[in-house]
C-alpha cells in the first residue's frame, strides 16, 4: 500500500495509547491497568483532530465530555468488574439519539444546534458495554443514499484513498475507525447500511438478524422493519464480542442465543454462491474474482460450495425500491412529527425529492409491493433450507469515485447508479436475516473489495464462525490500515 503520509490516504495510526490495538485489545489493556482511560481518550481525541481535515467524518463531538467522564472512570481504579468495554472510544451514527447532542440524520431539513435530551435505547445497550461515545458520525440525508455525499456539507472520504466513496449510509463511521480514530463504532442498516462502508473500507460489518438487538427508533412505524443495529470493526473478534455484551444486556427470547464465538469451529459446511444479482446488473470481474477466490478459502477448509439462484422473487428489486420509495415519501410528509418540529421539508436533496415523486407515481402499488415482501422472509428461508449461509458479492463493482453517487447527479441517473452498485444487500433487511461483510482484496486503487454471508434467521453465530475463518486466510495479502 501507499507510504503513511501518501496525501491520497488517511492512516492516523501512530505509537499512542491506542496503537494498533482493536477494541478488544484496548479494553483488556485497561482494565489491567496497562493504560489508563484519559490517555486513550486523548489518544483518540488526537488521531480525530488529524483525521477529521481529511475524511471528515465526524457530524458532532463532546471530546471535554469525555475527557471529564474518562478521569472519573481513571478515579474509580479497580475496573476489574466494569463492562467489557469501559473506557473505548466510539461514536454513535447521527440517526440516533445521544442525550446533549443534536440527530441531524444528514439532513439539512433538520435545523442544526438542537441538541435531543434522551438517549435512544439501543445507544443505550451499545453504551452500556462501557464505551465512551465522543460524538456523532456523519450519513448521508435520512440514510437514503450509499455514498456518504450531504449536498450541504463536505463529503466523507474513504480512508484508504480520499478521491473514493467510503460508502453508506454509517459512512462516517466506517472511515473513523478505518483511518485509525477510534477502534469501533456503532452503525445501522436499511438496506445495506452496515455492511456497504464496512466492504469498501475494509472493515467487518454485521447486519443483525431482526430482533436481535434493541428496536431500533424508527422500526416502531415501518409497515416492515428493515432496520438493524450493529457496529463496524476492524476485526470479527471485535464483532463477536460486541454481540456477546449486546446480548448479555437483552436477549430477545424469541431468538436463540448467540452465545461466546471466539474463532472458526471447524465445521464444515453448505455454502450456496450466489455471483450476479437478480436484478440484471453483472457483477464487475474484480468483485466476481474476489467472491471466487473467498470460495476458493472455505472449500479448502472443508466447506462445500454450490453456485445457486437468488434466493428471491423476481419482483423484489422494484419491490425494494418502491418501499425505499416509501420511506422517502414519509419522512417528507411527516418530518416535522418524526425528525423535528421545525423539518423543512423544502430542504430535502434531490435523492429524497425523487424517491418521494417515484412513491407518488406509483404508490397504488404498495398493497401487493408490501405482501410480496412480507413473503420473502418465507421464500428466503425455503430457498435456502439445505443450506448453513449464502455466499454474495456485497455490492455490484468496486467503489466509486465521489461524485458518482451524489445526491447532486439528476435523479434517473443516480437511481439507476444506485441499483447497480447496492444490490446484493437489502434482500437480508427484507428477510430479518443475519448478513456480514468480510474484507478480502485490494484493488489496484488501494481500495478494499470485501465479500458478504447471509445466514439463517437468528443465527449469527454461523457467520462469525466463517468471518473468522475468512480473515484468517483473506486471499489477496490483504491488510487493514496500520498493521
Amino acid at each position: 500500500m501507499p507510504a503513511t503520509d501518501s496525501p491520497k490516504t488517511a492512516n492516523v495510526f501512530t505509537n499512542d495509547a491506542l496503537g494498533n490495538d482493536d477494541a478488544t485489545a484496548l479494553a483488556k489493556r485497561v482494565r489491567s491497568g496497562e493504560v489508563s482511560i484519559t490517555e486513550v481518550t486523548q489518544a483518540a481525541i488526537a488521531r480525530l483532530h488529524k483525521a477529521e481535515p481529511l475524511v471528515h467524518g465526524v457530524a458532532a463531538e463532546r471530546y471535554q465530555l469525555m475527557l471529564e467522564e474518562a478521569a472519573k472512570l481513571d478515579n474509580k481504579k479497580d475496573l476489574a468488574n466494569a463492562p467489557f468495554f469501559t473506557g473505548v472510544p466510539t461514536f454513535i451514527k447521527d440517526n440516533t439519539h445521544v442525550a446533549g447532542l443534536p440527530t441531524r440524520q444528514g439532513s439539512a431539513a433538520i435545523p442544526a444546534g438542537h441538541p435531543v435530551n434522551h438517549t435512544s435505547p439501543f445507544a443505550q445497550q451499545m453504551l452500556a458495554q462501557g464505551f465512551l461515545c465522543m460524538g456523532k458520525s456523519t450519513m448521508p440525508e435520512f440514510g437514503f443514499n450509499a455514498s456518504t455525499e450531504p449536498v450541504h456539507d463536505a463529503p466523507t472520504r474513504n480512508p484508504w484513498n480520499l478521491d473514493y466513496s467510503c460508502g453508506a449510509s454509517s459512512g462516517g463511521a466506517a472511515a473513523l475507525v478505518a483511518s485509525g480514530a477510534v477502534p469501533v463504532a456503532h452503525a445501522n442498516d436499511g438496506g445495506g447500511s452496515i455492511r456497504i462502508p464496512a466492504a469498501v473500507c475494509g472493515l467487518i460489518g454485521l447486519k443483525p438478524s431482526r430482533g436481535r438487538v434493541i428496536e431500533n427508533d424508527a422500526a416502531k412505524s415501518l409497515p416492515i422493519d428493515i432496520l438493524s443495529d450493529g457496529v463496524v470493526t476492524r476485526t470479527v473478534r471485535d464483532t463477536a464480542n460486541f454481540i456477546y455484551e449486546a446480548e448479555r444486556y437483552y436477549h430477545n427470547p424469541k431468538l436463540p442465543f448467540i452465545g461466546k464465538v471466539e474463532g472458526p469451529s471447524g465445521k464444515p459446511m453448505r455454502i450456496g454462491m450466489v455471483i450476479d444479482s437478480i436484478n440484471g446488473h453483472k457483477t464487475d470481474d474484480l468483485t466476481r474474482q474476489t467472491v471466487e477466490a473467498a470460495a476458493r478459502v472455505l472449500e479448502a477448509q472443508g466447506h462445500r460450495i454450490e453456485p445457486v439462484t437468488t434466493p428471491a422473487n423476481s419482483n423484489f428489486p422494484d419491490d425494494f425500491a418502491m418501499y425505499w420509495a416509501l420511506l422517502a415519501f414519509g419522512m417528507k410528509f411527516n418530518g416535522r412529527k418524526i425528525a423535528h418540529p421545525d423539518f423543512d421539508k423544502r430542504r430535502v436533496d434531490g435523492l429524497t425529492q425523487g424517491l418521494d415523486k417515484m412513491f407518488k407515481r406509483g404508490f397504488w402499488k404498495m398493497p401487493a409491493v408490501l405482501w410480496r415482501l412480507r413473503r420473502a422472509r418465507y421464500e428466503f428461508a425455503e430457498a435456502t433450507a439445505s443450506f448453513d449461509a449464502v455466499l454474495t458479492p456485497v455490492l455490484g463493482h468496486t467503489t466509486p469515485k465521489l461524485g458518482h453517487l451524489s445526491a447532486k447527479v439528476p435523479f434517473d441517473t443516480l437511481f439507476d447508479r444506485l441499483t447497480q452498485y447496492a444490490n446484493f444487500t437489502p434482500l437480508a433487511n427484507v428477510t430479518g436475516t443475519p448478513a456480514i461483510s468480510v474484507p478480502m482484496a485490494l484493488t489496484p486503487e488501494n481500495l478494499p473489495v470485501s465479500v458478504h454471508l447471509m445466514g439463517k434467521y437468528g443465527d449469527e453465530r454461523t457467520l462469525l464462525d466463517l468471518a473468522f475463518g475468512l480473515e484468517t486466510e483473506q486471499t489477496l495479502n490483504f491488510k487493514t490500515l496500520g498493521k
